[in-house]
């Protein structure tokens, strides 16, 4: 619609220059006057203002002004009344917009509130919607927010105000990652969330080291520094570059296929018996391999024994290709 409008402008436009020019023209060659004397003359004839002719004017020069007159107030018309159409339009569309991204918002439960769509904000999402996790961005740049609003659900606003948080669904979200450069703004929004969500998860980025204390006394659970896992993966591209490479790949192959699954134990036992890792038999079922245990304390136990007794609020790690993740997955019911 909003294309169809702006044709429409581009046509009202070229007509109004048209007329202009036609009436320059038209005194130009009708009434022997100046360029200057002509343009004036076609100013104050489409406009209507009044004023008296340069110079008195014969028969034909005046039927050409009547002509002009009738001409432009036509066109001129036409003019102001698709712009006058496409300002109301935009402003209906724009609310529109705004009732179904706040109606999408406010059915949302469990998910992620991303603060910030900077270079990590950006990343965040992209993993967030490779792995069909639903997000919230709040964002206060408004150039970012109309680029990227076909694809993502933005807030516009502060994430240090409560008003914002609380319109991202911050109370019925599961986790909250920040990913703003400032730390001193992180630290604001992390003391702010968890006031408001006491159960969230909170992850926050930080820039400098003497921030990663204040930022988990503030209430994140887990602090990131972007720079410093930059700096250790260069090194480590150094000095193990083949099993590097190996892992980046297991993480996202592409756009949505990954090779790594998170599977709570509940998901397998509603549909069998499975006491132990033995029991649940993925490799002959699908063709993944458990490479990790996360029992229901936290604890990490890496490439579990096939009789480790499986309890109903812990997780296994699956490793596989994205085939054989997909099977997992349709098989169960997973996701």
């Amino acid at each position: 619609m909003i294309r169809l409008f702006r044709s429409k402008i581009v046509l009202a436009l070229s007509l109004m220059v048209l007329v202009l020019s036609f009436g320059v023209i038209g005194y130009k060659l009708l009434a022997d006057y100046t360029w200057i004397e002509a343009f004036y003359m076609t100013i104050i004839t489409v406009t209507t203002v009044g004023f008296s002719e340069v110079r008195p004017l014969d028969a034909e020069a005046k039927i050409f002004t009547v002509f002009l007159i009738v001409t432009s107030v036509f066109i001129f018309g036409f003019a102001i009344s698709v712009v006058t159409e496409y300002i109301l339009a935009r402003n209906s569309i724009e609310a529109l917009k705004k009732k179904r991204v706040k109606k999408e918002i406010d059915n949302l439960t469990n998910h992620v509130v991303v603060c910030g769509f900077g270079r990590n904000g950006m990343q965040a999402a992209d993993k967030l919607m490779a792995y069909k996790k639903p997000f919230v961005v709040i964002e206060k740049d408004k150039e970012i927010i109309e680029r990227y609003a076909e694809e993502v659900l933005f807030v516009e606003g502060d994430a240090n105000e409560d008003d914002v948080l609380l319109e991202a669904g911050i109370e019925r979200a599961q986790y909250l990652i920040t990913a703003v450069p400032d730390d001193a703004a992180n630290l604001f929004i992390v003391l702010s969330a968890r006031q408001l969500n006491r159960d969230l998860f909170i992850i926050s980025r930080a820039s400098q080291v003497t921030s990663l204390k204040k930022l988990q006394f503030a209430g994140a659970n887990k602090v990131i520094m972007p720079d410093k896992i930059g700096g250790d993966h260069m090194a480590s591209l150094v000095v193990m570059p083949d099993l590097i490479t190996f892992m980046d790949k297991l993480s996202v192959e592409g756009e949505h296929t990954t090779n790594l699954e998170e599977v709570e134990i509940e998901d397998f036992s509603n549909q069998m018996d499975c006491n132990s890792i033995r029991d649940l038999d993925l490799r002959r079922k699908t063709g993944c391999t458990i490479i990790g245990y996360i029992d229901p304390d936290g604890t990490y136990i890496i490439n579990p024994e096939a009789d480790l007794k499986l309890e109903p609020k812990g997780k296994v790690i699956v490793l596989g290709r994205p085939e054989q993740i997909r099977k997992l997955n349709e098989m169960f019911q997973i996701g």
